[in-house]
């Protein structure tokens, strides 16, 4: 884990989650705005910025690049898991800006992944299976600790943009003392909140890391608290949680474990980033009533 920074390799390939970053630009402090129809644009315009700042900022040096949403905010384990998230509650207006932030980021020249089915996450998890062996680096750009698992050392790493951290492998052991790959069983133990899965009584962080540590993931986990070698508090109602809940637990991690098989693009050459096309831009600026971003622009296709 470290500051965001120069990277030094060839090709590098950037999977943004998009759906974050519509959510982030809306709640965020920038002026309201309105493209020339009324309608509300305050969150695409906000993202199409961020990505411009990435896409001109030296250390990235973006080669390839992809931005995936979930759109709707529904997938396949809704099916699974009625308490899983919807779009239940979300802004109108936010709504509202799905489908025209796609058409924003298309007009940068950038590829997008819409989910139908799966989830912005399951396409960079999906992005990091099908091409880490083919670039120098996989830079996954989202802070969503569920994207851990997809961690490879000197393969791929998590960017969290707006608090400028890089992530890999060794960052991710060091701060979580488990492997990447017993993250949806650390999720299934301790739940998360964001995604609406309620997790197991009992279980902290502490105490679910320090019992992953010792046995990788959740089918190793003994049934009985005479078999834990390891010193947690609690262990005995911990274990007898575990045994009487253990279906439970599968499903969540089921929940909390990305699909490497999303549809995404089939070749890296799908994803190459030629530069901003100029007239498609300013057409999205033009129907967008943006004039600030409309030269931001320094690859132009």
């Amino acid at each position: 884990m470290g500051a965001l920074g120069c990277y030094t390799g060839g090709v590098k390939l950037h999977v943004v989650d998009g759906t974050y970053e519509l959510f982030r630009a809306h709640y965020s402090e920038r002026p309201d705005h309105r493209d020339p129809a009324g309608r509300p644009r305050k969150a695409t315009v906000g993202l199409v910025a961020s990505l411009l700042g990435m896409l001109n900022d030296p250390d990235e040096r973006v080669t390839h690049i992809a931005v995936a949403f979930d759109n709707p905010i529904r997938s396949f384990r809704n099916g699974l898991f009625a308490g899983y998230k919807t779009d239940e509650g979300m802004d109108p207006e936010l709504v509202a800006q799905m489908d025209p932030v796609e058409d924003a980021v298309r007009a940068l020249g950038v590829a997008v992944s819409s989910m139908r089915d799966h989830e912005a996450d399951d396409a960079l998890a999906t992005a990091a299976a099908r091409f880490a062996d083919q670039v120098d680096e996989v830079r996954l750009c989202t802070p969503d600790k569920d994207l851990g698992q997809c961690l490879r050392q000197g393969k791929v790493v998590q960017v969290d943009r707006r608090r400028r951290l890089v992530i890999d492998e060794a960052g991710f052991r060091q701060k979580r003392g488990f492997a990447p790959a017993a993250m949806p069983s650390f999720l299934a133990l301790v739940g998360d909140s964001a995604d609406g899965i309620p997790g197991l009584p009992g279980f902290g962080e502490r105490t679910a890391s320090v019992v992953l540590a010792r046995y990788g993931d959740l089918d190793h986990i003994p049934a009985s608290a005479r078999d834990w070698d390891v010193v947690v508090r609690g262990k005995d109602r911990l274990a007898e949680t575990l045994t009487a809940r253990r279906a439970e637990a599968e499903l969540y991690r089921r929940l909390a474990t990305l699909v490497t098989d999303a549809p995404f693009a089939a070749s890296l050459e799908e994803l190459r980033f030629a530069g901003v096309p100029r007239a498609a831009f300013a057409r999205w600026c033009a129907d967008a009533g943006v004039r600030d971003l409309a030269d931001r622009p320094q690859r132009w296709a």
